[in-house]
């Protein structure tokens, strides 16, 4: 189970997880005697997968049906005894200030999201199926948490309530120019330049949100997109916004960020 066995010694301190593995062998991961929970490895990359993104596999390997969990156990079982094992602890791999190297060195190598490969890390998370993002997003897009102001308001109206909220933050007036930093697919900078007349020029590293964009923003004067990232552009500008990009910018990175 090597180099697993290192990752899962080190997370299970509640309960029993027995792993039986690709040969059909079992190993015990134990803190206490109960819950336990057994799951099943039909694949021997899978042990591999799960040490290297443990937080990312685990769901994809469940999907695709290399692991599963045994019976008379769930899938729900299996998540909520991870869980609990994931609560804050000095030596806790899934914690990147945790007492384990490995994990300190992954965590700080996620960080380091330089211009070369900011590019490559939106596109993985972004350049997907427009059919994809239509079922849980607003005819916007908007991509990130909205603004309920009433219980019965609709995703659509709460993400409204959120793009005003931001545009009377701005304090904008007509003459104003705006960079939308991590635009998505244009629906804050269209919103803005609707309610105020100032205009705005958004910035994605996103194939896919950019020709969306553009699509939008056709007839509309005033907006324009452009496939850049942030640390390349020159123009200067009155007001810059940025919503729901911050977390892509990586620890590195954030004087840059900010003294752009």
């Amino acid at each position: 189970m090597f180099p697993l066995s290192i990752f899962l010694n080190k997370l299970i301190k509640q309960g029993t997880l027995n792993v039986i593995d690709a040969e059909g062998k079992t190993h015990k991961f134990s803190g206490s005697p109960d819950p336990e929970i057994t799951i099943r490895l039909h694949n021997k990359s899978v042990k591999w997968k799960l040490f290297f993104w443990p937080d990312l596999k685990a769901g994809e390997s469940y999907m695709d049906g290399s692991l599963t969990i045994e019976p008379p156990h769930t899938v729900y079982d299996f998540l909520a005894f991870i869980t609990k094992n994931m609560e804050w602890r000095p030596d806790n791999p899934f914690h990147l200030m945790g007492g384990d190297p490995y994990s300190r060195f992954k965590g700080w190598l996620g960080q380091m999201n330089k211009a070369a490969k900011a590019k490559d890390n939106v596109a993985h998370h972004y350049d997907l199926s427009d059919d994809l993002y239509d079922l849980f997003l607003d005819a916007n897009r908007q991509y990130s948490s909205a603004v309920f102001k009433y219980p019965d308001d609709s995703l659509e109206q709460a993400q409204i309530n959120k793009m005003d909220l931001i545009t009377n933050k701005l304090l904008l007036k007509p003459d104003h120019k705006v960079l939308d930093i991590g635009c998505g697919w244009g629906g804050l900078s269209l919103h803005i330049n609707k309610r105020t007349g100032a205009s705005v020029t958004g910035v994605t590293l996103s194939e896919e949100q950019l020709k969306v964009a553009n699509s939008n923003a056709e007839k509309i004067d005033g907006v324009h997109f452009e496939l850049c990232d942030y640390r390349n552009v020159k123009e200067k500008f009155d007001r810059v916004v940025s919503v729901g990009m911050f977390e892509h910018v990586g620890r590195s990175q954030y004087n840059t960020y900010f003294k752009k």
